[in-house]
This record gives C-alpha cells, structure tokens and sequence, in this order.
C-alpha cells in the first residue's frame, strides 16, 4: 500500500457512500485508476465490507452494556457452543476472547434495563458460565468505526 491507497481508506472509513468522482478528485487520481486501487483493496481483503452505521439511539438502543465472562471449562466444545449459542443473539454487538481474569468481554446493545435482563437471562442459558459481570455505560467519549492508519505513514511514503 502506498500514500493514495492510505488515502482512499482513511477517505472511506468515514464515509464509505463517497461518490467513485468524488473519491478519485480527493485523491488526486482519474477514476479509473482510483477504482483500480479500491478494487485491488477489496481483493486482498483490506476492505472487507461497506455498512451503514445507524444511530442506537434513534433505533430505541439507548443503553450500551459491557459483559465481562469467566468460564471454568475450555473445551473445543464449550467454546463451540458458547460462540453458536452467542451469535444467535442479535443484541450481542462484539464479542471477544480475552486474556487475564475475564475470559470473553462482550458490547450489548437494547433499549433499556429490561431489555439486558432478557439478553441476560439467554445469555446463561448459552453455556455453563463462572461468572457474568456487568457493566452499563453511563457517557460515550470517544465511539470510532475508523482504524488508525497513522502506523502506516512511514510504510506508505514509498
């Protein structure tokens, strides 16, 4: 990857509807050759998809809570089931596998208290689980769908 492709991902992670015209302008390239390289992006996989973000808050998801789980089994099966069993779950937004005290840390979006305690109660229905530990978000400070090209610079200049 060099400068312009760098460009042409930081220009689409925040707003992915830009016009190919618009792109290519911004870029300093023709849009056939800007094309090219958003092609060449999604090819090898650095563009995996183009989504709408939409507001939780205007979609009655208000509440955002993080779950932290401790499980005392970690078995191919276990984990099998408990990925199945969590996917199924549309209110479960990411899930991660994590090390140190807590196993998997989970984001959780619904619309209010009620609306966990639903989740919560599918949730421990999923697998044999230690320990389910919750956390409500009171303020977001910083919410970002962009990833940090700044590391890249150096290995873009080329």
């Amino acid at each position: 990857m060099d400068k312009k492709d760098l460009q042409i991902i930081a220009l689409l992670q925040q707003d992915a509807s830009i016009s190919l015209a618009e792109l290519a302008e911004a870029v300093n390239l023709s849009p056939t050759p800007c094309w090219r390289r958003l092609q060449k992006l999604r090819e090898d996989g650095v563009i995996t998809r183009q989504v709408a973000l939409c507001d939780a808050e205007r979609l009655n998801l208000g509440v955002t809570v993080f779950v932290t789980i401790r499980t005392s089994r970690h078995s191919d099966d276990w984990t099998r089931q408990f990925i199945d069993g969590t996917r199924d779950i549309p209110e479960i937004v990411e899930i991660y596998r994590m090390t140190g005290d807590v196993d998997y840390l989970l984001k959780i979006v619904v619309p209010d208290i009620k609306g966990y305690d639903a989740v919560y109660k599918r949730l421990i229905r999923v697998a044999d689980l230690s320990d389910v530990s919750s956390g409500f978000a009171m303020e977001v400070i910083k919410h970002t769908t962009a990833l940090p090209l700044n590391h890249l610079t150096q290995a873009g200049d080329s």
